[in-house]
């Protein structure tokens, strides 16, 4: 019985090490909710990449669509900038979103069910830690939303 503790002792401390070594070279996601985690960790040596705070583009008939529309375009095109340079939303670790009210109010949940279509998803089960703030105004006129990103992977 002492024998057989020990070699399983043992066993739990050398796999213990193991998964040690491994989550150290790899991007760390802890505390799941439902839209994000609470904290991400980034290994040394991960490649990263920031992309500017950006919004939604003018509809052609110069309206600019509600909190989900502009959200959903806003992240449509960062996820064309990441594929253009090799990169996915997956890799995307922080998402820092501004937003102002429109005509009837803060809308969190059209920003949340813009986001949910990128983040959590069949084709990117990952999600960011993230951040959204409301702010009196945005420098584009008819911008709801301005998000900023940051994103890591393992070379």
């Amino acid at each position: 019985m002492r024998i057989r503790k020990s070699v399983t002792t043992f066993i739990m401390l050398a796999l213990m090490g193991v998964a040690t070594y491994v989550s150290a070279q790899e991007i760390s996601r802890n505390n799941e909710g439902r839209y994000f985690y609470t904290s991400i960790t980034i290994p040394p040596g991960a490649e990263t990449m920031y992309l500017s705070g950006s919004g939604a583009r003018a509809n052609e008939d110069g309206t600019w669509g509600d909190m989900r529309q502009q959200t959903i375009d806003t992240f449509a095109r960062f996820q064309q900038t990441l594929e253009d340079q090799g990169w996915s939303m997956s890799d995307i670790v922080q998402v820092r979103a501004f937003a102002v009210s429109g005509e009837d109010g803060l809308d969190f949940a059209g920003f949340n069910s813009g986001y949910s279509e990128f983040f959590g998803t069949v084709e990117n089960p990952n999600k960011p830690v993230r951040s959204f703030v409301e702010i009196a105004g945005l420098v584009v006129d008819g911008w709801l939303i301005e998000i900023e990103i940051r994103a890591a992977r393992m070379p």
